[in-house]
């Protein structure tokens, strides 16, 4: 990991793969951290792919951007890529990363080529979707209180955070419980639940600020258009998912233009992702 100096005066904690492939930008969710996890790295690099990511503002040791949109994530991406001297890429983003991923291949034109969503949140207020329906009860309490403002927000998840600061592989499953089906929930019981962990400690030593500023930025307009999306979106999500529920991958399935959906049944918010990198990374750098 390594700090990349922004224009503005911002830090971001940036991850480089290395390699010689297409570079994937990945987005991670929410809460999280530029803290990679090895299988990902590996598939990614098994389709051809060199994966970079970072701590979104305000986690870990990237600089917080107070009242960002899911949109001003673009020209963070746009940096990173001058920053490596890429020129085009493709980009990938894991439940609150979705958007991103989305935001930064609407933004950055032909800069992007191909986007990966994976459990990704959907718009809120988005035509016909029910947002909350279907959410595990933790997360119908946390997107409630992003509705009705920071001052309902930031004592949640200071609270919600005291039981993922210092956890463990167990911990996570412990504090998670409301969100994981019983698939997701074996999961957790090896190397990926270890990961987790660490991820989220990482995203929450410097406070909440990063996943305060990411649920209130879900909640409001996203900042653009999902219509400029002509490039291809693969859009994977799991049908037993608490965390982002199956309706959120439908709507985004039928909403973006050039979308191939990837609709599976009996799969989680875990499950979905971590059973799949393979496809899902070998499709993407596959993509017409």
């Amino acid at each position: 990991m390594s700090l990349l100096s922004l224009a503005d005066g911002r830090e971001l904690d940036l991850y480089d793969a290395g390699g010689t492939g297409e570079v994937v930008l990945y987005h991670h969710g929410t809460p999280g951290s530029v803290l990679p996890y090895q299988a990902m790295v590996d598939a990614a690099a098994g389709a051809g792919l060199r994966l970079v990511t970072w701590s979104r503002p305000g986690y870990g040791a990237s600089s917080r951007r107070p009242g960002r949109s899911v949109a001003d994530v673009a020209d963070d991406a746009r940096q990173v890529l001058d920053h490596l001297g890429v020129r085009e890429c493709v980009t990938a983003g894991w439940s609150g990363g979705g958007p991103h991923a989305l935001a930064t291949a609407a933004l950055l034109g032909d800069r992007v080529t191909g986007v990966l969503t994976m459990a990704s949140v959907a718009p809120y207020g988005g035509e016909g979707l029910d947002f909350l329906a279907g959410m595990g009860e933790g997360n119908v309490v946390e997107f409630g209180a992003a509705l009705d403002g920071e001052d309902a927000l930031r004592p949640l998840l200071e609270q919600e955070a005291v039981g993922l600061r210092d956890t463990d592989g167990p911990g996570i499953v412990a504090a998670l419980g409301s969100v994981l089906p019983d698939i997701d929930r074996a999961l957790l019981s090896d190397d990926l639940g270890d990961w987790l962990a660490a991820n989220c400690r990482e995203a929450l030593r410097p406070g909440i600020d990063g996943w305060l500023d990411d649920d209130l930025a879900f909640t409001q307009p996203w900042g653009f258009e999902l219509s400029a999306l002509r490039v291809p979106v693969y859009v994977w999500q799991g049908e037993v998912d608490l965390m982002v529920p199956f309706d959120h991958g439908r709507w985004l399935a039928e909403a973006l233009p050039a979308a191939t959906g990837h609709l599976e049944l009996g799969e989680g918010h875990l499950s979905v992702v971590f059973g799949a990198l393979r496809r899902m990374f070998g499709e993407l750098a596959g993509r017409n």
